[in-house]
């Protein structure tokens, strides 16, 4: 299996000692050109010192098609570790001509995928995370969908091919008005899912049939991105909050009206993502890219840290858990009297207490909850519903904390809040 690599975006400032390489993966059914390639321009003009490189999957673009013997309709039924040994080995091929050397060790390399694309880059992360420094997921989860769903979508596509999904993926893949607003780039992104090879995109969903490594995020030590569309119904933002919580370290972005493709859909915002997280010394406290060292807490007590470092870390988090929308109305409606009680809350309950690495996100909301329940802080509560789901828990995990609220706070207690976390769940639902 031999896969086709391409330069998005070539470096037009001068080489540095360790040539940066950043290579893009496309989703199921779209070519890496036209999910990537406005991202990777954005991104080229504000890192002009990065070779970008966008390799296609089997059948897919400029790939050639999984085997098929002649006559047969028989395909092979891939792995998601048998994709990312193919673009290592894609990786491993072209570099050297990129790098200007057959040491191409000595390069520095990223990987980002969307949907599969960042499916493979977990892959990689987890079996080659020496060779690579850094890994950017987007719109893609740690388990994709169910087995079943995807056997019978490869049936489907192996007997009738790859026109059947059309209509359902331009359903799925893009935001409310985004065809409208870029009728070019929807168009060539469903025109790529027409191209593909009808028994590759198959091979491809048997791979999403058996791929699940929540058990395993853990074993990934590369610093990871994972970015999420506000209306991805595919992998909605609980599945990165879910890969976030689950690798040491991991940001998690959530992009207000993006589905599927963020790349296509937000390129300059992607690139913005990716630069500040490729260039962590440039990108600042209050940027994407990691966070530098004095700006957050210890596992175990205070550090140095200025006032306006620790706000500036508050902040993010803050927008991280209770979504930008909600940071913004709050913010909207901030006067000289209230001014110094949101400045103390960002401060304090963000910056000293929800930075703090000793628990992760999904366990300090569970805490939160249960004292929304037991201090009748019923808004409070609503809004720590959904700080919850994008922190990573599920449905039920957040009803099992109301039940066991019954019997340490009270029954009436968890009563009201079984109502209040209804109307929260539903509203995330019309939502999208």
């Amino acid at each position: 299996m031999e896969l086709t690599a391409t330069i998005l975006a070539a470096p037009t400032a001068p080489a540095a000692a360790n040539p940066r390489v950043l290579i893009v993966l496309p989703s199921l059914g779209t070519s890496v050109g036209a999910l990537w390639q406005s991202a990777a321009t954005h991104l080229g003009e504000v890192d002009p010192a990065t070779t970008i490189i966008g390799i296609d999957l089997p059948g897919h673009g400029r790939s050639a098609p999984v085997d098929v013997s002649a006559g047969t309709s028989e395909y092979p039924q891939l792995t998601m570790s048998d994709l990312a040994e193919a673009v290592l080995a894609t990786i491993d091929r072209v570099l050297p001509d990129v790098a200007g050397s057959a040491d191409a060790s000595a390069a520095s390399i990223s990987v980002a995928g969307d949907s599969i694309g960042g499916a493979i880059a977990l892959q990689l992360a987890l079996d080659h995370g020496d060779r690579f420094d850094r890994a950017a997921v987007f719109c893609t989860g740690a388990k994709i969908g169910e087995p079943s769903g995807w056997l019978e979508r490869a049936e489907v596509v192996a007997t009738s091919g790859t026109p059947t999904q059309v209509t359902g993926s331009a359903q799925r893949w893009f935001g409310e008005g985004f065809m409208d607003r870029e009728p070019e780039a929807s168009a060539a992104l469903l025109h790529s899912l027409q191209d593909a090879d009808r028994f590759s995109y198959a091979a491809l969903c048997h791979a999403l049939a058996s791929y699940d490594v929540r058990s395993r995020l853990a074993e990934i030590t590369l610093p990871v991105l994972a970015v999420a569309g506000s209306e991805d119904q595919p992998t909605p933002p609980t599945k990165l909050a879910e890969i976030a919580n689950g690798v040491s370290g991991a940001l998690l972005e959530v992009i207000e009206g993006a589905a599927h493709l963020v790349p296509a859909e937000a390129p300059a915002v992607a690139a913005g993502l990716l630069h500040e997280f490729l260039n962590p010394d440039a990108a600042g406290a209050t940027g994407t890219g990691e966070q530098n060292s004095a700006t957050l807490p210890t596992a175990s007590g205070p550090r140095e840290a200025s006032r306006d470092e620790v706000r500036e870390a508050g902040m993010t988090v803050r927008r991280q858990v209770l979504s930008d929308a909600h940071v913004d109305r709050a913010n909207a409606k901030v006067d000289d009297f209230t001014a110094d009680f949101q400045d103390l809350i960002t401060r304090y309950a963000w910056g000293e207490i929800w930075t703090r690495p000793g628990l992760e996100k999904r366990m300090r909301s569970a805490i939160t909850l249960t004292a929304m329940i037991a201090g009748g802080h019923e808004a409070e509560l609503a809004m720590h519903v959904k700080a919850a789901v994008r922190n990573g828990l599920t449905r039920d995990e957040i009803k099992e904390v109301l039940l066991q609220s019954a019997i340490y706070c009270s029954v009436p207690s968890a009563n009201t809040a079984f109502s209040v976390a209804s109307q929260a769940l539903a509203e995330m639902d019309d939502e999208g």
